[in-house]
């Protein structure tokens, strides 16, 4: 939409008369957000709206106690790496991985 300096200040008007900018831009014939764009970039804003309720602060829930069994967890027993012996892959033939092959194949139906 091409803003010219009529539509501006219609803009200005229905603003500071407190209209919202769905409002005018039905007026104007253009999208919300077209407006809002333009208020925006013009700088306005709407004024800071006082509360309408006193807002109620409550106290933070007091956590219950819990037992401490059900809070233990196992400890896991510490293994060196020294003392576990890693071996070495199988290798199998061709043969055998071409039947274990065909045994997946089977079983996958």
């Amino acid at each position: 939409m091409g803003w010219d300096a009529k539509d501006i200040a219609l803009l200005n008007r229905l603003w500071s008369a407190g209209q919202s900018a769905a409002q005018i831009a039905r007026r104007l014939g253009c999208s919300r957000n077209a407006v809002c764009g333009m208020l925006t970039r013009l700088g306005l804003k709407r004024g800071h709206k006082p509360p309408t309720a006193t807002p109620k602060i409550r106290p933070r829930p007091k956590l219950r106690p819990t037992s401490s069994a059900a809070c233990a967890r196992p400890v896991a027993r510490k293994v060196s790496r020294n003392a576990v012996q890693r071996q070495p892959p199988k290798e199998f033939s061709k043969q055998q991985l071409y039947s274990m092959l065909a045994e997946a194949v089977r079983n996958t139906g």
